[in-house]
């Protein structure tokens, strides 16, 4: 596809709603002019089309005012916002995604202006191999600070990579968010206990919440004093948000896990306070078997993932055959489990679904029989 291929298409096609180009690398802003044509156009997916820059985006989206979903991804060369700034004038966008597309920074976002109030769906990723530091002159903060963002139709949020900065850039959206759903916080340096707190205080209708926290060896330099996420937020979100069902917690890799974050207290309020119907723990040193025997009382569970969780043993697994309604157990990469481990559930069939991977102590053979479905794989490079 080049961009003689989007001429014929939007000539040919004027109804065109709906439009995905992946690693369509012979497309220029010329293409996008093309497109430009389709008024109908709703929605358009960009997947490394590297050619293209922030002109061209420019001359699409004032051409397809009707745009509600807008995703950028890898889009290297889009350096200028312009367009950013276009569309949010529109407020007709509701689902927009940006990821690794090195130039556009967290404080573009102030850019959408008014189109936040329409906003349903965000995702916002820095690139982690190239972090573009923008350089904020105080105006650019100041514009943050006062500028109002509403947000009470944010259903979905994503930031990964980002840097959360008090009082400015999308430390400004997280506690304002009175319909979010779901959201997830991927390496995000920077995020504070009361960012989390505000969160949920104001997320009452929050259903799913995924973490994956910066250790405290991969905080990068700038940060003056380096901040982590305690149990405070984790009772916050214990507190006020009562219809979650789905928690993810990750740490970072790391030759040093992080032991002054999250405490096993912290992960078993929310737990016991919400209607957690999946958790994954991924690199959480603090959850051991007493943790595995709080999760006897979880009334709601129903999938159970464990990731380098070296704290739980034989004795903690057995106890997953006490579990109400568990019907999904997953482990990967522990190394205090074995075959023992699985007497209770061997010849229960229990669990409808079973996979183990790469954990170094559990055979195939040692877990025949324990659920319904089975699945297991053994490649233990990542231990070397």
């Amino acid at each position: 596809m080049d961009d003689q291929g989007l001429s014929i298409l939007s000539g040919s096609c004027p109804l065109l709603s709906d439009l995905t180009l992946s690693y369509c690398t012979f497309i220029t802003d010329m293409g996008l002019r093309y497109l430009a044509s389709c008024s109908k156009l709703s929605a358009l997916k960009l997947n490394f089309t590297p050619r293209i820059t922030g002109c061209g985006i420019l001359s699409l989206v004032v051409g397809c005012r009707n745009l509600t979903i807008l995703h950028l991804i890898r889009c290297l060369n889009v350096t200028s916002v312009e367009w950013l700034e276009y569309l949010g004038k529109l407020e007709t966008l509701e689902d927009l995604s940006i990821k690794n597309c090195r130039a556009i920074g967290e404080g573009d976002l102030i850019k959408l202006g008014p189109s936040w109030q329409k906003l349903k769906r965000l995702q916002f990723e820095v690139d982690a191999n190239y972090r573009y530091m923008k350089v904020y002159d105080r105006l650019a903060v100041d514009r943050w600070q006062r500028q109002w963002i509403p947000c009470d139709n944010m259903e979905e949020l994503s930031l990964v990579n980002c840097i959360i900065s008090p009082g400015r850039g999308l430390a400004c959206v997280l506690g304002k968010c009175q319909n979010l759903e779901k959201i997830h916080l991927d390496m995000c340096v920077g995020v504070r206990d009361s960012d989390i707190v505000s969160l949920a205080q104001k997320s009452r209708n929050l259903r799913s919440i995924s973490l994956r926290v910066p250790s405290d060896f991969s905080l990068p330099l700038l940060m003056n004093n380096p901040l982590r996420l305690t149990d405070e937020s984790l009772k916050a979100i214990a507190q006020n948000c009562l219809r979650l069902e789905t928690v993810r917690i990750s740490f970072s890799d790391g030759e040093f896990p992080s032991f002054s974050s999250f405490t096993l207290n912290g992960i078993l309020s929310v737990i016991q306070n919400c209607p957690v119907r999946e958790l994954a723990l991924d690199h959480v040193y603090s959850f051991n078997d007493v943790g595995m025997e709080a999760l006897c009382s979880a009334q709601h569970l129903e999938t159970l993932e464990l990731v380098r969780c070296q704290e739980i043993t034989d004795e903690g697994l057995q106890l997953v055959s006490q579990y109400p309604r568990l019907r999904v157990l997953r482990l990967s990469k522990c190394l205090g489990i074995t075959d023992d481990g699985f007497k209770t559930l061997v010849g229960s069939y229990k669990l409808d679904i079973l996979a183990v991977e790469d954990c170094p102590q559990i055979s195939e053979r040692g877990i025949n029989g324990a659920a319904r479905s089975i699945s297991f794989r053994q490649d233990l490079s990542w231990m070397y």
